[in-house]
């Protein structure tokens, strides 16, 4: 098992990507600490994976706040005694509108659970890892704002082009300490984010080379390759697991 014995945060654990990575990574073996706002599903989750037989701790919180990154943290130690990843994918698209229209507030809100928890997270994850000389951390980022710009869009694009720029940093940073920094790009995926517009869905499928989106077990999967020891010579990378959106023009 690829995690088997790790212990591994992962954040917007209640639903969609997070969910479907807190059951792979469990089943994989890795003891994994869930957080999210949602108590209650949160709580169903663990106990889910506990009664697969697998190792899990939760704790609800918003990662706009900078303590609630030092408390998965030592949550995290004072469970399993050790952390050796993250997947830091909680996100959020706030409210959609051209730039001109949108208020400060949503501007603040979608750079803070996007980008800001992901300085907050790394700040507290990377002197952890540093104890057991070396780990691996993932955020969650788009191709929104990497290889394509949507209307409306303006402040998710700015925040997940943000993180692969602190994706790379960090990977330079601490490259030499066995840490390694990667983005994980996600295209058009069937989660709440989403929606259950049908019509919506088909658009989005069309813009994908694949014509499909994608199940978040999916992305799961490609999250499970940056964090395991099968991807030991990849860092600073932004991965695109994207069914082929960035380069599909048909």
């Amino acid at each position: 098992m690829p995690l088997d014995g790790k212990t591994i945060i992962i954040t917007g654990a209640s639903s969609g990507i997070g969910a479907a990575a807190a059951a792979l990574f469990a089943g994989e073996g890795a003891n994994v600490v869930l957080g999210a706002r949602r108590a209650p599903l949160l709580k169903e989750q663990a106990e889910r994976i506990t009664a697969a037989g697998g190792k899990a701790a939760w704790l609800a919180g918003d990662v706009c706040e900078e303590r609630f990154a030092k408390d998965l943290v030592d949550l995290a130690v004072s469970r399993f005694g050790r952390l050796d990843g993250a997947f830091n994918n909680a996100g959020t698209t706030g409210a959609l509108g051209p730039v001109p229209d949108m208020s400060a507030d949503n501007w603040h809100q979608v750079l803070a659970t996007n980008l800001t928890s992901a300085f907050h997270a790394a700040k507290y994850q990377i002197p952890e890892l540093k104890k057991q000389e070396g780990g691996s951390i993932v955020f969650t980022s788009s191709f929104v704002g990497h290889t394509v710009g949507f209307p409306g869009m303006g402040a998710y694009a700015a925040a997940k082009a943000g993180l692969v720029g602190l994706t790379q940093v960090l990977a330079a940073e601490h490259g030499p300490e066995g840490i390694r920094v990667n983005a994980l790009l996600p295209g058009g995926t069937k989660t709440d984010m989403a929606g259950d517009d049908p019509a919506f869905h088909e658009f989005v499928r069309g813009l994908h080379a694949l014509k499909r989106m994608a199940e978040p077990e999916e992305i799961a999967q490609a999250a499970l390759f940056l964090l395991s020891d099968q991807s030991s010579f990849v860092t600073g990378a932004a991965l695109l697991a994207d069914g082929g959106n960035s380069i599909n023009k048909t």
